[in-house]
């Protein structure tokens, strides 16, 4: 897969896609992430990027100009474009699978007060928020971007099944997690995960899952995949229960 982030400020993004899972998916070959200067695509001495607002506002607005030029030179035939902006729709898991099927994804990183609306309207494919507020700039969010879908791709996590156990694949988020040491400052690891025992640990691990997306984010659970024990186990928190060691619906 091919990834260009367009960017104003490549020193923001080169340092964190040559690091960890990104940097080690980049160096096996398995991402081909490139950092493009948009100024490199601007015209004039100056190396124009941005100007004032018509119509009057506070804040610039970068040109349509050099992010035309930069998307016309970068593009291939199967290269989705997408602008990360606040107004665009949320990024979720779900769609990081959705561009992790694709060959090559054109980041363009908004700034300022936003981009010209021709090439939103014009030139991106797609329109990406990472959530609802408002950041300096695109690069934090065009790094979300890279990164959540860099993780889905076939041997950039190492352990095969570890994306698919992360929060929000199955719709859930993950149950808590423990290493050693067995006790630290009096709050011991459950037993239940030191028993052996699997189909004992699957349980707990599933209605610790189900407790969580229960109590902090129970919007999360209309569009997960539940089973008939998993309804009765939402049910047993309707009424005030909370899970067991055994967790067995």
């Amino acid at each position: 897969m091919r990834m260009d982030i367009v960017t104003l400020f490549p020193g923001m993004v080169e340092p964190v896609v040559s690091a960890s899972i990104l940097g080690r998916a980049r160096a096996r070959g398995l991402v081909d992430i490139r950092v493009v200067n948009l100024r490199d695509y601007a015209e004039g001495r100056h190396r124009v990027t941005d100007d004032y607002q018509f119509g009057g506002g506070g804040g610039m607005v970068l040109k349509p100009e050099p992010l035309f030029a930069a998307v016309e030179a970068l593009r291939t035939p199967a290269a989705r474009v997408v602008l990360t902006d606040p107004r665009g729709r949320r990024f979720t898991q779900q769609v990081a699978a959705e561009l992790a099927r694709e060959s090559h994804v054109i980041l363009l990183a908004g700034r300022y007060e936003g981009v010209d609306e021709r090439v939103t309207a014009g030139l991106a494919d797609d329109v990406l928020s990472i959530g609802d507020y408002v950041l300096t700039g695109g690069e934090l969010p065009a790094l979300v971007v890279a990164d959540a879908v860099t993780r889905l791709l076939p041997g950039a996590l190492g352990a095969e099944g570890a994306a698919e156990r992360d929060s929000f694949a199955s719709g859930l988020l993950e149950p808590p997690q423990y290493t050693r040491p067995e006790e630290f400052r009096g709050a011991r690891v459950p037993d239940v995960l030191l028993s052996g025992d699997h189909a004992r640990i699957a349980r707990w691990r599933r209605a610790q899952a189900l407790w969580l997306t229960w109590k902090r984010r129970p919007d999360l659970l209309a569009q997960a995949e539940l089973d008939a024990g998993d309804r009765r186990w939402i049910e047993r928190f309707e009424r005030g229960e909370t899970p067991s060691s055994d967790a067995a619906p």
